[in-house]
């Protein structure tokens, strides 16, 4: 695809603790236990997160099969969201309501269950090996805290060979701890994430009412700029500062709307004219944002978009002194401004290859000139 978006203390549950003497590591050596818990903080992509936490409690457990129920918001069902296994891809299908079943025992009594008997116990409900296919032979089931707060549970099936004991009970307790952690810290980042596109959008929102004909232009101006960068096959990190940059480069226009702003920048001792504000926006714009730190590889890319290559422009920088994503976004700014003049579709087009062709090695940067006007005849939703 030509354009992507760019997309921490554990609290004791159950009974049982399993000390380091008397667990059975499952084979690992404690190197490995400690790779285990360190890969559980690692990563904040929930779904693979807790596969690597199945996988993890199976080895050390020495068991065929696990599976992760987390509370739904209501806190009255358990619903799948990992099941390793031959049964995982049935299992991921079903609820049980708290209360019910083994699972749903352990989660509304906040207790560690283990039966080597299932067929015998009266909490066992064979109508998931039923639906599976799978044939339980025992369990251990262990709840999930955070904070004092129950938000799953942990289950292993069928330990190879044995049945389930004290040590086990401890070791997957401790395994619950680490993962109930790194689930509830990938959840926050997650949210965290979300609530930061949320801002960008309405950012954007706010630069499109600055000016007339400026609807859409955040947007487009980012994915254009995304689409040349991965042209030149910058790093994820450059990436995600021009996706933001181009976003977010005209947010000085808001800004020079803003006395009590200009007035701590220093900028009305100047007594600058409207016109020289305007073209201040940049500077205006790169210092508003100076204080998020998710953005400050965006920063040097908003604060010289309009530098010209041959070191023409307000701030005198020149060549590759330029940040590539500023070299891009001036070309792509002239865009943009032969749209808001009318241009539309193949008019837009063939007059936006010409101006970069003629602009090269003065405005532009012949890099990003040449390849701009190579992917222009092939990228249509430029010109929409």
């Amino acid at each position: 695809m030509p354009f992507e978006k760019p997309a921490d203390n554990p609290s004791s549950g159950g009974s049982g603790n399993g000390g380091a003497a008397a667990v059975d590591l499952g084979g690992m050596t404690p190197s490995e236990l400690f790779a285990v818990a360190g890969a559980l903080n690692s990563t904040v992509d929930v779904d693979h997160l807790l596969e690597k936490i199945s996988k993890a409690a199976e080895r050390l457990l020495d068991s065929e099969a696990s599976s992760i129920m987390l509370l739904d918001e209501a806190k009255q069902n358990l619903f799948f969201k990992s099941a390793r296994g031959s049964a995982g891809g049935v299992l991921k299908k079903m609820t049980l309501p708290v209360g019910k079943g083994i699972a749903g025992t352990t989660a509304k009594n906040r207790t560690v269950y283990i039966t080597n008997d299932p067929y015998k116990d009266p909490l066992f409900n064979p109508a998931f090996d039923k639906a599976t296919g799978f044939v339980t032979r025992c369990i251990l089931c262990v709840p999930m805290f955070f904070r004092g707060e129950i938000i799953g549970i942990m289950q292993v099936l069928n330990k190879k060979g044995r049945n389930y004991n004290d040590a086990d009970q401890g070791l997957l307790t401790n395994l619950a701890n680490m993962a109930a952690v790194a689930i509830m810290n990938a959840r926050l980042v997650q949210e965290q994430k979300n609530f930061f596109s949320h801002v960008l959008e309405l950012l954007a929102m706010s630069i499109e009412t600055s000016k007339p004909r400026y609807a859409g232009h955040p947007a487009r101006a980012s994915l254009m700029a995304c689409t040349i960068a991965r042209a030149f096959e910058v790093d994820k990190t450059e990436y995600q500062a021009i996706y933001y940059a181009g976003l977010l480069h005209d947010i000085g226009y808001v800004g020079i709307k803003n006395k009590p702003l200009l007035e701590q920048m220093g900028i009305l001792e100047q007594n600058p004219s409207p016109e020289v504000l305007e073209e201040m926006h940049p500077v205006i714009g790169a210092t508003m944002l100076e204080p998020i730190r998710l953005l400050e590889g965006a920063i040097p890319i908003i604060r010289a978009h309009h530098e010209r290559f041959d070191g023409g422009g307000a701030l005198k920088m020149k060549g590759d002194a330029i940040p590539l994503g500023a070299r891009i976004l001036c070309l792509v700014e002239t865009v943009e401004e032969l749209r808001m003049m009318g241009l539309v579709g193949n008019d837009l087009q063939q007059r936006a290859i010409t101006e970069a062709r003629n602009g090269s090695g003065t405005r532009f940067d012949p890099a990003v000139a040449n390849l701009f006007a190579e992917i222009a005849v092939h990228e249509e939703k430029f010109w929409v």
